[in-house]
């Protein structure tokens, strides 16, 4: 064994043996889960990459949604179902809303005033009032103007430049959110702003996926020195914490330095200062305001460019999806105009194809861990105090069949025999599934679950659905998508891979994006600004 590993084992073996002597008495009995090993438990079992896949097949193994892993003495429960998400983190959304410890992400890497980190209490309230404030469905509405510039600038980027689609949509999610969060416009090219943000939450998505940093586990390794063998991770968080400050300081400070000078746009922050001018906090309340706009461009970015790359990615797999959303549109929106907001009702496959898309690979595969301070009991288990509660999104979002329970007795539960199929043939990209007589089947689970659950689910969802349907229907309505040609005469089959993390990006891949007519090329032009691309 490296030297390197000797002294964080031995740390997880006194902290395991701890926690096993400490353990309270129960005659409950855990959920399901693989086989413990003493004092370490499943410390070596746990997954650090595609986690969401393991869980899976686990839960599958187990023949249960809802599983029990012990990783150094640290419970953790990993939900599987609609069901368990909706019984524990929605019903029972006053004990399961609050965060796990995080000592990676909030102690090391300066994230603590993160909205989607913090524990629940009065701060994060603060935090999510303020949010909510300007990103509830009214508010939003009012940023329709720089939605559609940032889709019009993606378009003509495209059209430009149309081998580059997937460096297109990460300017084009941070040039909307930094003009709505800041009043902020980027550069055309090489903007040092998101240069800085895309490193920075690059970091936090790497540190996010449990189990990746021993630290999470035992955090008593947070005071290894950095020079220390096998403290790496120190040396990471500390680059990453460095670029965490500066992206919360100096896109703030241009903004305020454009308030200053009286030349400011409307904008989160414009607006939200304005508001706090006479309070007698104002000290406190400018730092949340700065902590949430930096929230802003954290989640705003990264699921926008996963959700438009699935998207794309989509249509050359499945050409006749995209031909029967470019029905739809040429039937209501014709080729005089590009598609606008009002379109949507008039247009329910396009809008069962985004759904679809936010299904079939959904962004966040693993939503961000719940906290349990106090112990529980679900279905006859005990759900230990101090757990980290896991949702496995991308296993409820591909469950072809979820048993309906009624009710549980001790540690029997009685089960009726009822069964209905949610997503037939799940892997397979299938827009008619949330269809009913041509419009959205309103029987179909909700697809918001992909933006988290309960209380902590994300108060910029509202912003990200209008960025994502206006961007897919433009882009369909304007270009066909279809696989690039190789040297040899032969279509080339892209490669469906994605870098792994907390938001999952696709990987670059090969693709032929063409204007449909003349007449698409010609909207499209008639949106460019003097000197926008220069």
């Amino acid at each position: 064994m490296s030297l390197h590993l000797i002294f964080p084992l031995a740390l997880a073996f006194l902290l395991g043996f701890y926690c096993y002597w400490k353990r309270p008495a129960s005659r409950l009995p855990l959920p399901p889960g693989p086989k413990k090993l003493p004092l370490i438990g499943n410390l070596l079992d746990m997954p650090s990459t595609f986690e969401w896949v393991t869980y899976m097949d686990w839960s599958r193994k187990y023949d249960s949604d809802i599983l029990h892993l012990n990783a150094a003495g640290k419970s953790i429960v990993v939900l599987s179902s609609l069901e368990a998400v909706e019984d524990l983190l929605v019903k029972r959304a006053a004990t399961y809303s609050s965060r796990p410890r995080l000592p990676m992400v909030n102690e090391l890497m300066s994230w603590e005033s993160g909205l989607a980190f913090m524990k629940y209490g009065d701060q994060w309230r603060t935090h999510r009032r303020l949010f909510y404030e300007t990103f509830n469905p009214v508010s939003v509405q009012g940023f329709r103007g720089e939605i559609r510039d940032g889709s019009y600038d993606l378009l003509r980027r495209v059209l430009r430049e149309p081998d580059y689609i997937l460096g297109h949509l990460r300017h084009m999610a941070a040039k909307i959110v930094m003009s709505v969060a800041y009043g902020i416009e980027i550069s055309p090219k090489n903007d040092p702003y998101i240069a800085l943000a895309d490193k920075a939450v690059e970091g936090l998505m790497t540190a996010l996926v449990p189990g990746r940093f021993l630290v999470d586990a035992l955090p008593v390794l947070k005071y290894v020195p950095s020079w220390f063998p096998g403290a790496g991770f120190k040396r990471r968080a500390k680059k990453w914490s460095d670029l965490a400050n500066r992206m919360m300081e100096e896109p703030y400070a241009e903004a305020k330095h454009k308030i200053a000078i009286g030349t400011a746009p409307h904008s989160f922050v414009r607006d939200t200062l304005a508001s706090v001018e006479e309070s007698e906090n104002r000290q406190g309340l400018e730092f949340i305001i700065q902590a949430t706009a930096r929230t802003m461009y954290t989640a705003g970015t990264g699921t926008t460019v996963s959700v438009l790359g699935t998207f794309v990615l989509a249509m050359l797999f499945h050409p006749e999806a995209q031909k029967k959303a470019q029905a739809e549109i040429d039937s209501v929106v014709g080729n005089g105009r590009l598609p606008d907001f009002d379109d949507e009702p008039s247009l329910p496959y396009v809008s069962a194809v985004m759904k679809e898309v936010l299904r079939w690979i959904n962004p966040t595969p693993i939503a961000v861990p719940h906290f349990l301070d106090t112990e529980d009991e679900y279905r006859g288990y005990r759900i230990p105090a101090k757990s980290i509660i896991v949702p496995n999104t991308h296993a409820i979002l591909h469950d072809e069949v979820t048993a309906c329970r009624l009710v549980f007795l001790r540690r029997a539960a009685i089960l009726i025999d009822y069964l209905k199929a949610v997503y037939p043939e799940p892997y397979t990209f299938k827009p008619e599934r949330y269809l009913k007589d041509g419009k959205i089947n309103p029987d179909m689970p909700s697809i918001e679950i992909v933006y988290g659950f309960g209380r902590r689910i994300c108060p910029g969802r509202h912003m990200a659905d209008l960025s994502v349907w206006l961007s897919l229907t433009c882009i369909l309505a304007t270009f066909d998508i279809t696989k690039a040609i190789g040297s040899d005469g032969n279509p080339i089959q892209p490669a469906l891979k994605y870098f792994p993390g907390l938001v999952v990006q696709p990987l670059p891949f090969e693709c032929s994006i063409t204007p449909r007519s003349k007449e698409a090329r010609e909207l499209i032009q008639a949106t460019m600004d003097d000197g926008l691309l220069e």
